[in-house]
């Protein structure tokens, strides 16, 4: 586990003591992604949003309200409701074809299944935004741990010039490159721990934590090699993205309001009860019934067809560039994995292990006289941006593979 603690050459020993202090828990990047998807603003909208879609399912299904209907005719007086010589209490209520409710609750659903692959969309990328940030937050620690490795280096090496220069086996100057060579080790450590304090904020801000709240995290930026095959991801993305799933929802949404535009052609019933009150006789009941005839004017419902048809050609249009869209972004993803797994290899096998064999070839040579200090400086050098070069390599393969299960649509 990387503690991320100052060095004593790069803060006040009081903020190194608070610095050790610091008793957050580790966090794994399954626990960073657990805790993104329980409290991320965005995931919580778009949770909202889909619980708001399914309630207008209920309300697509709702029974039309009934009424109540009084008439008084022939009052004494304006307001006199008891003396009125006619009276008319009754209720009144539409009656719709089932089938009119069943379209309307077809397309609510529809529709609750639409926004529920916004909910997916948004967990797929905070999900990528969290490995993002643990993944940089790793390779800035390692980094830092290289920038100290080069300060404990540089700081040997000075020791050692100026043990040489009592002795009188190197010059003043000697001593003056191995010193500015320590200071220049001891700034690129402060900027080090800048740049993971950085990361830690991202993090937390990933995390819907404040951004200065201590994060420990534990894992290693080197991740297992996958073995996929871009024809078999590029299969899957296609069945799983949730942007193609809902171009189809909605292509889907459209035929259903083609539907129910043509069953508004068909008439509903208006039914009303009432009871009859005529001065001098006795109470009475009518019963009426009336229909609208929607298809003798048929423009608004030709109208809503026109549109829907119009709306699922774009759809279908969309749909063909989303393909297209994904199978490059897989193709890419893939493509940048497998060359970042290539420079993995070629640094575990031929670049570091040289740099490592160079740098101790020419200490050796330094310790015995042979050669003077700018060789070792410049062999020191080269380890060093050879081992950035490589975590940088594992970082970008960590970023490939996160890209590719964004691409994808699913974690691996």
């Amino acid at each position: 586990m990387r503690t991320g603690l100052y060095g004593w050459r790069c803060i006040p020993f009081a903020l190194l003591l608070a610095a050790q202090a610091e008793s957050a828990e580790a966090l794994s990047l399954e626990q960073c992604i657990a805790t993104a998807l329980e409290r991320h603003p965005l995931i919580l909208a778009s949770s909202a949003r889909h619980q708001a879609a399914v309630a207008r399912i209920r309300q697509a299904t709702a029974f039309p309200v009934p009424s109540i209907d009084f008439n008084s005719d022939l009052q004494p007086r304006f307001g006199d409701f008891v003396n009125s010589e006619e009276a008319y209490f009754g209720v009144s209520q539409l009656l719709e074809l089932p089938q009119k409710r069943a379209a309307r609750r077809k397309i609510a659903e529809q529709e609750s299944r639409e926004v529920e692959t916004d909910v997916e969309l948004v967990r797929l990328e905070v999900v990528f935004q969290v490995r993002r940030a643990f993944h940089e937050l790793l390779l800035a620690e390692e980094k830092l741990a290289y920038a100290r490795q080069d300060l404990e280096l540089a700081d040997d090496y000075l020791k050692k010039a100026q043990v040489k220069l009592a002795a009188g086996d190197v010059a003043k100057v000697e001593v003056l490159r191995a010193r500015v060579e320590a200071l220049s080790a001891a700034n690129a450590v402060r900027v080090a721990v800048n740049d993971v304090n950085l990361a830690k904020a991202r993090l937390n801000y990933h995390l819907a934590r404040g951004h200065s709240d201590p994060i420990q995290i534990t894992g290693q930026l080197q991740i297992p090699f996958l073995d996929l095959s871009l024809g078999g991801l590029q299969a899957e993305a296609l069945r799983l993205r949730p942007e193609l799933r809902r171009l189809r929802l909605s292509t889907e949404r459209e035929t259903l309001v083609q539907a129910r535009a043509r069953l508004e052609r068909l008439p509903d019933l208006d039914l009303n009860v009432s009871r009859h009150r005529l001065e001098g006789l006795p109470s009475t009941w009518s019963v009426t019934v009336s229909a609208p005839l929607p298809f003798l004017f048929q423009q608004r419902q030709k109208a809503e067809i026109a549109e829907s048809a119009a709306n699922a050609r774009a759809l279908q249009r969309e749909s063909e560039q989303a393909r297209n869209t994904v199978l490059v972004e897989v193709e890419e993803a893939h493509v940048n994995a497998q060359k970042a797994r290539d420079q993995i290899l070629l640094y575990q096998k031929e670049i570091l292990p040289q740099a490592q064999e160079v740098l101790e070839m020419f200490t050796f040579s330094y310790q015995e006289g042979e050669i003077g200090g700018i060789e070792l400086i410049e062999a020191r050098r080269t380890l060093n941006a050879s081992r950035r070069s490589y975590a940088d390599a594992l970082f970008e393969y960590a970023l490939a593979v996160g890209t590719l299960e964004k691409a994808v649509g699913r974690r691996f």
